[in-house]
């Protein structure tokens, strides 16, 4: 998949992008596969399509969850500046702060976000439940993202005190999930579990891989 490819394909499932958002992940992916070649951020076999793997699978969130406008988004796990950084590009009004506990990895993320030219996101070299201790990220994000980083009840375990009265968190997973979310439910009372397959108009590879965007929220 080009870059072409991924621009229509968001059209085609009414993520709409401008030319110069394109331009812009168009960057932003030369330079992630560039550095990846020495600090590996993302998975080797998958360097020649990052456009379907990485920058389309994380902007398949915008169909199938609400941002507000200026929401607030926390990215844990981010390790190359997914998916936040792609939903930066195509929201910028979101207030993005990425999250990672891998030094290099984060100091890569902040360059590549620095990059984007963009304002109101931040890259953070922190294990995420440390960020509890900061006064502006207690109860501070609407939505709480992340790409198959761990369980889903370790990560909300890690991170409920940063989301916000009535905030919600958008997982990127893939494959049977059943025992997963029973886990979330059980460990969490009041967990609210909502699992979609991702279907992409024009692009069969999410359905044939079982991908998965589920969102969670406390009732």
């Amino acid at each position: 998949m080009s870059n072409i490819d991924c621009w229509t394909a968001c059209s085609a499932n009414n993520i709409l992008l401008e030319k110069e958002q394109v331009f812009t992940l168009e960057r932003y992916v030369g330079e992630l596969q560039l550095w990846n070649l020495q600090v590996n951020m993302i998975s080797r076999k998958d360097s020649d399509n990052v456009w379907e793997k990485h920058i389309l699978h994380s902007l398949t969130l915008l169909k199938y969850v609400d941002f507000k406008p200026k929401a607030r988004v926390l990215d844990i796990g981010t390790g190359g500046g997914l998916p936040g950084i792609p939903l930066k590009i195509a929201r910028p009004d979101l207030k993005c702060v990425l999250v990672d506990s891998i030094r290099k990895k984060a100091q890569m993320t902040k360059m590549f976000a620095e990059h984007t030219m963009l304002k109101d996101i931040e890259v953070v070299h922190v294990r995420v439940e440390e960020l509890v201790s900061n006064k502006n990220y207690v109860n501070g994000f609407n939505v709480i993202v992340s790409r198959a980083v761990a369980p889903m009840f370790e990560i909300i375990e890690w991170s409920k005190d940063l989301l916000s009265p009535g905030g919600k968190y958008a997982f990127l997973k893939g494959g049977n999930l059943e025992d997963e979310i029973h886990e979330a439910k059980r460990v969490h009372s009041g967990l609210v579990v909502k699992e979609q397959n991702i279907q992409m108009f024009g692009v069969p590879s999410f359905t044939e891989d079982d991908k998965k965007v589920v969102t969670c929220w406390f009732e």
